[in-house]
């Protein structure tokens, strides 16, 4: 029976690679260190969505509810 061969995209450049690539998941040393370079220039971000008193206080109600459940 033949071997599977699974592939995917670089998500820099989009090229198709292999999994068995050294830099996965990108196609190259090159790719690696633009994404790492993205990082460092806080290009990606995840977004923070801010809560008021009363939302805190709910969330933290509910949070002790599942713990008292467990």
């Amino acid at each position: 029976m033949s071997e599977v061969i699974k592939t995917y995209r670089c998500p820099i450049c989009k090229k198709l690679v292999t999994s068995d690539n050294k830099y996965r998941p990108f196609c190259s040393k090159h790719c690696a260190d633009v994404d790492l370079g993205n990082w460092f220039n806080e290009a990606y971000k995840v977004p923070v969505v801010e809560l008021d008193e009363q939302e805190l206080e709910e969330l933290e109600k509910s949070l002790d509810e599942q713990l008292d459940k467990d």
